[in-house]
């Protein structure tokens, strides 16, 4: 017979693999998402159609795996005690896809239009991504870190930090070479959409590493 004493522990290792298997499907998305980009700024358009396609596979993936996840956790019940702190992880990455989403239809909706886009602009976009998946590897980083211990997730959440204000960073200066240019206001909007998309993204994240810290004092 096993006593909810006994039960607690393995119920939350079980909820903070499942959290992790979901992350790792997040993580992919961002990935993609990044290599899209980079297609885009390296004027690729059948890399980054053949990404988008994957794109889309994995926000179904991600869908499905939201639902798995969220239904087991809250059929453990009683259980677990802070089943709502797991819950408000796998929402606040989940919407990380999301965005993801976002940019990768606007950037398609760029090449199927063959809109010109100045290289300048598109390398800066390139690396504003780049630096949005800096910081989901460091919060990957950081949520496999419960593994080991609060003190070392502790110290892997200020890299999150860290990595988001260079996000920030890189997100206003790509705002103001974006102004600076003499283009359509058409193109203008849906530019600025996908670097908005883009710094929303890494404010998530950042509110996805704080979800993890609330995580640490319950394990």
């Amino acid at each position: 017979m096993v006593f909810p004493i006994e039960a607690e522990p393995r119920a939350k290792r079980r909820a903070l693999n499942l959290c992790q298997d979901h992350l790792r499907k997040v993580v992919e998305m961002v990935r993609r998402t990044a290599q899209l980009v980079d297609s885009f700024a390296a004027g690729d358009v059948g890399s980054v159609l053949r990404s988008y396609d994957e794109i889309q596979k994995i926000s179904d993936e991600i869908a499905d795996s939201k639902r798995a996840v969220t239904q087991e956790i809250v059929e453990v019940g009683a259980i677990l005690l802070n089943r709502e702190d797991f819950l408000r992880f796998i929402y606040v990455i989940s919407e990380i896809a999301d965005l993801c989403k976002g940019v990768s239809f606007r950037i398609l909706v760029i090449v199927e239009r063959r809109w010109e886009v100045s290289r300048e602009i598109r390398k800066s976009i390139a690396e504003l991504s780049s630096a949005v998946f800096n910081a989901m590897m460091r919060l990957r980083d950081t949520v496999f870190a419960l593994n080991y211990g609060s003190p070392q997730m502790f110290e892997k959440a200020k890299e999150v930090e860290l990595a988001e204000r260079e996000v920030d960073n890189l997100y206003r200066r790509v705002e103001i070479l974006l102004l600076e240019q003499n283009i359509e206001v058409s193109k203008v909007l849906l530019i600025r959409d996908i670097i908005e998309l883009l710094e929303d993204t890494a404010d998530k994240i950042e509110d996805a590493s704080d979800a993890v810290r609330i995580l640490s004092l319950a394990l």
